[in-house]
């Protein structure tokens, strides 16, 4: 039987509080009943343009009104969304197109030239290009197809179990994989936002500001703030200082921020800045520094940590602000509608705080990869989705990550689970970055190497970190060489890229990722 997808929410919001505030841009309000009127009219423009059910339709774009419009557009029609990173380059982001099949592509003009050299690379088959803003050759003027869609009335059938979106991983080693994330994952993700934690209402206020390619910028706040009736702040990019400043003006009750931009904001006058609406600061996509969160604790204001991926749309556990002092480290406990198991190499559950393999379940958990069915299988050994991430359970039942798996370093024949070096070498004054890689070594296979960088002023030698380590953790697991940066690598959602430190610092990538 065809049913609602996550279209009817912005249809829904229109009924129900057309009045209030959507999306917020710079100095342009669109209410419910705004977007559910652009999003009708775009997606009847695409069936125009030939766009039918389960065709994709790519984004390579700015975190904009027209990134939400363009994929709730798709919702209503029951196509694809295919949201590209718009920091890759021209033969990357030809190879998502190629993959994914897309048969339309929604561009900013700042991408155009990226677009257009995308476009014809092997095996994208682009059918139109939209482009949003400045007019470029060759393209459609975005505001001009939307106004061309009419006024006649949709009527395509869209299943909860349909994809709405393929989110391409982050690709750090080897291509990326498209994950589906159907229209059942999204409700699921959304309706968790309502219930974690404080828990979130129709009164939430936010910027968006962490990019909308990124599952923690779509799927944290900016989707679910659409289900719940809330109002997104949309900012193209992040700065510390406009970030506060829109946080100020619209009297923002919550934000999400991956750590990085969190240390940013730290390093600011918030002073400067009436944040006195904020109730609630969140973190997520990589681990955030206890120095964080005792600034901004120490401030009054409450902050809590969750744990997702891109595969599970993405919220899978919340270390929530009660807890996440007392259990530093941990990802905090399973969402209400998921299941978490730590399990060895056949399944079998792991003793209480013994490390293995989080595998998880739940109507939030992805249908699959894009077109890779043994990758797929591979995934979904024995009904769970086996998350690629060591780690252990407590009594109390809240998850702590040692790291992924292809991460761990083997040396002397004893397994370095980095996190556990990084979160030492956090707890350093002069620390403000740090990475934990294995290298080469023919004594004892693989080095435990440090890359650090430090507060600015700070001083620190390598003699001093490595002694640090040495009074908090097995002598094993401390660092045996540390080099110094300004900042380390980090791709476009803020992880550190492992692969480009290890190339960097005279290891062999091929060697040490393991899969």
């Amino acid at each position: 039987m065809l049913d609602h997808g996550i279209g009817h929410w912005v249809t829904r919001r229109a009924f129900l509080s057309g009045d209030r505030p959507a999306l917020v841009q710079d100095e342009r309000t669109l209410t419910y009943g705004d977007l559910d009127a652009r999003t009708s009219a775009l997606a009847r423009a695409l069936t125009g343009l030939g766009v039918r059910r389960f065709d994709r339709v790519a984004l390579l774009a700015l975190n904009s009104a027209e990134f939400v419009e363009t994929l709730f557009a798709c919702a209503k029609l029951g196509a694809i969304c295919v949201p590209v990173n718009f920091r890759l380059g021209p033969d990357e982001v030809a190879y998502i197109l190629a993959d994914s099949g897309a048969d339309v592509l929604v561009t900013h003009a700042a991408f155009a030239e990226t677009a257009r050299t995308a476009a014809a690379g092997p095996g994208v088959r682009l059918r139109h290009t939209l482009v949003i803003g400045d007019p470029a050759d060759g393209m459609l003027p975005y505001e001009d197809v939307l106004g061309s869609g009419g006024t006649a009335t949709l009527d395509m059938g869209v299943a909860e179990s349909d994809v709405h979106a393929i989110m391409y991983t982050s690709g750090t080693t080897g291509r990326p994989k498209g994950a589906m994330l159907t229209h059942a994952n999204a409700i699921a993700n959304a309706r968790h936002s309502a219930l974690m934690g404080r828990g979130l209402n129709a009164d939430d206020v936010t910027v968006t500001v962490a990019p909308m390619f990124h599952i923690g910028g779509l799927g944290v706040h900016t989707l679910p703030f659409v289900y719940l009736g809330a109002t997104n702040v949309v900012q193209s990019a992040f700065d510390p200082a406009a970030l506060l400043a829109a946080m100020a003006r619209y009297r923002v009750t919550v934000q999400f921020l991956v750590p990085a931009m969190w240390a940013a904001v730290m390093r600011t006058d918030l002073d400067a800045y009436d944040l006195s609406a904020l109730k609630l600061a969140v973190s997520g996509g990589a681990p955030t520094p206890l120095t964080v969160i005792d600034f901004f604790q120490a401030r009054g204001i409450p902050f809590q940590e969750g744990f997702g991926m891109t595969e599970t749309a993405p919220a899978v556990a919340l270390l929530d602000a009660e807890h996440v002092k007392e259990k530093t480290g941990s990802i905090g406990r399973p969402l209400f509608h998921v299941e978490a198991r730590v399990v060895d190499a056949e399944d079998r559950d792991r003793p209480t705080d013994v490390v293995g393999e989080l595998v998880v379940r739940g109507p939030n958990v992805f249908a699959g990869y894009w077109m890779l069915p043994e990758a797929t299988a591979e995934a979904f050994r024995n009904g769970w989705f086996h998350t690629g991430d060591l780690g252990r359970i407590d009594e109390d039942g809240f998850i702590t990550l040692v790291d992924r798996k292809k991460d761990m370093i083997i040396t002397g024949g004893e397994n370095v689970y980095p996190v556990e070096v990084e979160n030492v070498l956090y707890r350093h004054d002069a620390v403000t970055e740090a990475a934990v890689i294995g290298l080469p070594d023919e004594k004892w296979g693989e080095s435990v190497t440090a890359i650090v960088a430090l507060a600015p002023g700070a001083a620190a030698s390598a003699d001093d970190l490595i002694a640090f380590t040495r009074d908090r953790i097995a002598h094993f697991k401390c660092p045996r060489r540390v080099e110094f940066t300004e900042a380390l690598p980090r791709n476009a959602t803020g992880k550190i890229l492992k692969t480009e430190l290890r190339r960097q610092y005279g290891g062999s990538t091929a060697g040490f990722t393991r899969e």
